[in-house]
């Protein structure tokens, strides 16, 4: 009686929306990692697949992680990395730092008086659609074949390299709580958009001197919300085919 070797269980294809939490050990290489596990315990033959993510969330940064799951959702990647985002991000008005976050040593901010509402709602009129933003100095954009953030941690105090504005476009700018020195906004914005500068320049709009990022939460990559997404903490030990959105 002769056997035959069984046929090989198809390769899982799909995405995986992952809520990544606000960690400095936990970056979105971190979760595609475990992702990675949990389909190799499933019984995917990981190692002859592609998986990867839809734009990267820093360490600090919670929310929506789209991980791709085989060739068919990775082919993806760049229409979900160019469709515009969605962030909640809280800045305070009495601090500033080189990162433009809290990254770096943050000093106080002599505000001559305590900003208004409508000097909040004021400043924001000015951020919306095209506008011109110079990214922070704290970045991964090449300067003459070296990263930027590598210049910027050599630099002594006040050298950090000039970084050239170029065009963002922020399709919505709306204030959800003002609660000075705190000030929370809603961003939905287009590719290359970094929101460590809007918090920056939204500051000096408001009080004459930049602000710093303190907390930011991705919530949506076009169609796809951080509401239906698995916190990774709580993604199961295995995944398989029914656990991916399928792709068309």
């Amino acid at each position: 009686m002769s056997s035959s070797t069984p046929p090989a269980a198809p390769t899982p294809t799909g995405l995986i929306l992952i809520d990544k939490p606000a960690k400095r050990a936990v970056s979105s290489v971190t979760a595609v990692r475990k992702v990675k596990r949990a389909l190799r315990s499933g019984g995917a033959d990981v190692a002859r697949m592609r998986v990867g993510h839809a734009g990267t969330l820093d360490p600090l940064a919670s929310g929506l992680l789209i991980v791709l799951v085989g060739r068919g959702a990775t082919r993806l990647c760049n229409d979900l990395m160019n469709g515009p985002k969605t962030y909640e991000a809280t800045l305070d008005l009495l601090k500033s730092s080189p990162s433009d976050d809290l990254e770096t040593e943050t000093t106080i901010n002599d505000l001559q008086r305590r900003p208004t509402r409508e000097d909040v709602e004021r400043a924001l009129e000015g951020f919306r659609g095209v506008i011109q933003q110079r990214p922070p100095a704290f970045s991964a954009i090449w300067i003459d074949g070296v990263r930027a953030f590598k210049i910027a941690r050599k630099a002594a105090e006040g050298r950090l390299p000039e970084m050239e504005a170029r065009p963002v476009t922020i399709h919505e700018l709306a204030l959800v709580e003002y609660d000075f020195p705190l000030l929370t906004i809603r961003v939905r914005c287009s590719k290359g958009t970094y929101i460590r500068s809007l918090a920056r320049d939204l500051g000096s709009a408001i009080s004459g001197h930049p602000a710093v990022l303190v907390r930011l939460r991705r919530t949506a990559i076009g169609p796809y919300d951080v509401a239906n997404a698995t916190p990774l903490e709580s993604l199961p030990e295995r995944l398989t085919q029914s656990d991916l959105i399928p792709v068309g």
